[in-house]
């Protein structure tokens, strides 16, 4: 079965190839022996458009034009099909190998060793990977667990709208955004999305993990300008402390709060099963502190501990 379909292929391939005018359904049926054993036109049709998806998957570029009788006509112009040489050198090639492992956790694993073999088709050389002697226990790879990754990067990709439900950290129930997606990015084990708020008209990151349920794409164009550089880590990074000059003083729980203490710059036991840490204090802090509940109280300074109390009263009327 799978040799019949490749030798299919590979006669449509051909055919629309070697034409210098746009073949019709009806042509190409009595041109390749495989369509005229088919049963009838609506198997054949079936045939048909499975094949075309395929050869176009392949990276066959087919165009769909009108022929001189007015029937819808199918053809691959050889200039669009033409790859130029591939020159990379084998340090060039290795690196492509690495970053296609990256994938490997990820939907986007099939594309990115389809586009290994396309290109070592045209001549990129089978590089080993120079890394393997001396790093065999280290492999690249970036998680994808979000459902909401996916349609997210086509979107960004394709620039269009969605519409999703995303909970806040110290929302009790979620909320529908509207967004213009601009870019994603991953930052610690966790991806983010970064674009533009229209029900807030401004920019904002969105954690993946973060959004309930499906994302619904919008007809419509973006109505904010798309920046040059989207700075998603270093957002994140802000929000998260990581280039702040404050310090906070926080008293956690004994045994509890580990992430708080991978950041903290200094650790004091402070008796009665709590100890006092000084942590780094920016943009989205009290959000990040309301998440550890009652393991967490602030001492300093006042401006941080009223606005962990305000999210932990927002919490608890829901």
């Amino acid at each position: 079965m799978a040799i019949a379909k490749a030798e299919r292929l590979m006669n449509l391939a051909l055919c629309l190839l070697g034409t210098r005018r746009p073949l019709s359904k009806r042509e190409l049926r009595g041109s390749i022996e495989a369509y005229l054993e088919a049963g009838n036109d609506e198997a054949f049709n079936r045939m048909f458009e499975r094949d075309k998806d395929d050869l176009r998957e392949l990276g066959l570029v087919i165009e769909t034009v009108e022929n001189l009788e007015g029937e819808t006509g199918y053809l691959a112009r050889r200039d669009s099909n033409r790859l130029p040489p591939v020159s990379l050198d084998a340090e060039e090639a290795a690196a492509l190998g690495l970053a296609a492992k990256v994938w490997q956790q990820a939907r986007l694993a099939g594309a990115a060793n389809g586009a290994l073999q396309k290109l070592r088709a045209g001549g990129m050389p089978e590089a080993g990977d120079p890394y393997a002697g001396q790093h065999s226990a280290i492999e690249p790879r970036i998680p994808v667990h979000e459902a909401a990754f996916e349609p997210l990067m086509l979107a960004c990709r394709d620039r269009r709208p969605v519409v999703f439900d995303y909970r806040k950290s110290t929302a009790a129930t979620p909320a529908t955004r509207q967004v213009e997606p601009w870019a994603l990015e991953c930052w610690r084990g966790h991806w983010y999305l970064a674009g533009f708020d229209r029900d807030r008209g401004a920019e904002r990151v969105f954690r993946l993990s973060r959004i309930i349920g499906k994302v619904r794409s919008r007809a419509g164009r973006y109505t904010a300008e798309v920046p040059d550089v989207v700075t998603v880590r270093e957002t994140v990074a802000s929000w998260a402390g990581e280039s702040a000059e404050r310090s906070a003083l926080i008293r956690l729980r004994a045994g509890a709060g580990y992430p708080l203490r991978a950041k903290a710059t200094a650790v004091r036991e402070g008796g009665d099963g709590w100890d006092e840490l000084e942590i780094p204090y920016g943009h989205g802090l009290d959000a990040w502190l309301v998440e550890f509940g009652p393991d967490v109280v602030v001492v300093e300074p006042a401006d941080l501990r009223a606005d962990v109390v305000d999210r932990l009263r927002a919490v608890a009327q829901g």
